[in-house]
């Protein structure tokens, strides 16, 4: 087992993506109008949107609720996720895993909590289908997740026999 991350180094790296995230999206909104967008490429449209709802603006168009459901959700999974990551033993992959999903957890988190809304500036496109815009604080979660789940099919690590092991 590799030896274990210190915990200043995982804060480091969280503080180092919400931080990029913060400054992404304070710039695509000061750069580019609500609502509109530039076409980088014919699959890429840099935009500046914001979703009051969840993943795929689910929840958007209810009657404000969601706000303070939202924020308590992220909360919950970046005060739970940075306990398990800072004090439980796990692999290190894992420990950088959380520390990703935190950043980028408390990325959006900090947008609920200022203006109600999350700031997206990423739009996939294709022929007319529009993936949902997103930001930086969901590539991180969506690629830790995949990550995690990739990292979970791996095969237990057989026990190892000891002298007095009998069958």
């Amino acid at each position: 087992m590799a030896p274990p991350i210190p915990r200043w180094a995982w804060l480091v790296l969280v503080v180092a993506l919400v931080g990029a995230d913060q400054a992404t999206k304070a710039h695509f909104a000061a750069t580019i109008p609500l609502g509109t967008g530039i076409e980088l490429t014919p699959w890429l449209n840099l935009v500046h949107v914001l979703n009051t709802g969840a993943a795929f603006s689910l929840l958007a168009d209810a009657d404000g609720w969601q706000r303070p459901f939202l924020i308590a959700v992220g909360l919950i999974v970046v005060v739970a996720i940075s306990f398990v990551s800072m004090t439980r033993h796990v692999e290190p992959m894992e420990r950088w895993l959380g520390a990703v999903i935190v950043a980028g957890g408390a990325g959006n988190l900090i947008d609920r909590v200022q203006t109600g809304a999350v700031v997206d500036f990423l739009d996939l496109h294709w022929r007319g289908l529009h993936w949902p815009a997103f930001n930086l604080a969901d590539v991180f979660v969506v690629t830790a997740v995949i990550a995690w789940a990739l990292l979970s099919l791996r095969r237990p690590a057989a026990p190892v026999a000891t002298p007095d092991a009998r069958p």
